[in-house]
């Protein structure tokens, strides 16, 4: 995407600021082990997990919040799966007619180089789509969608987008930085 020509100028810019997101997030991920995805810092930790059949899947969708106790913790796996499958992947399925064929999507991949592809194939599948709309459709209502989004722009779901990403891909770096300095 970093070579495209994008004449609209909102298009251009919200797809820089993408590609600044996603060459900070992805620099992140570089060498990231095995290990390092499926660390659980603390015991009631939200993961992915094999299944019966050896496949790998989201042990909880929506981790619940309460005002009584501290937000779930997730594994980079599940941080990296939110951001993918659930946020991207899903605005794609949801949000825009010409959806790839995902196969079963509560399957994720297991280990941390597969994760990081599916990520940014989930990645490219959602900027390509965001690349083609231009500035009149940008800005003008997505006309349908779950929740509310059909009176949304789609300006409003890619910064939404961008928010999630920003949001987890900062507790990615964090976990990182805590799993490099466990037991020190």
């Amino acid at each position: 995407m970093a070579d495209m020509i994008v004449p609209d100028p909102v298009t251009r810019d919200v797809l820089a600021i993408f590609e600044e997101v996603r060459y900070q997030l992805f620099g992140r991920l570089e060498g990231l082990t095995d290990a390092e995805y499926h660390w659980e810092p603390v015991g009631d930790c939200i993961g992915i997990r094999p299944g019966d059949d050896g496949l790998f899947r989201v042990a909880t969708l929506f981790p619940e919040s309460s005002p009584d106790a501290p937000d779930p913790v997730t594994t980079i796996a599940w941080r990296i799966w939110h951001i993918g499958n659930l946020c991207l992947r899903g605005y794609v399925i949801y949000l825009f007619d010409d959806v790839p064929d995902y196969g079963d999507r509560d399957v994720w991949p297991g280990t941390a180089k597969e994760g990081i592809q599916a990520l940014a194939e989930d990645w490219e599948h959602f900027i390509s789509r965001i690349a083609a709309l231009g500035d009149k459709r940008l800005l003008a209502p997505i006309g349908m969608g779950p929740g509310g989004w059909a009176d949304e722009t789609y300006l409003k779901l890619a910064l939404h987008a961008l928010k999630e990403v920003t949001h987890h891909g900062g507790e990615i770096g964090l976990l990182r930085d805590l799993h490099l300095r466990e037991g020190v």
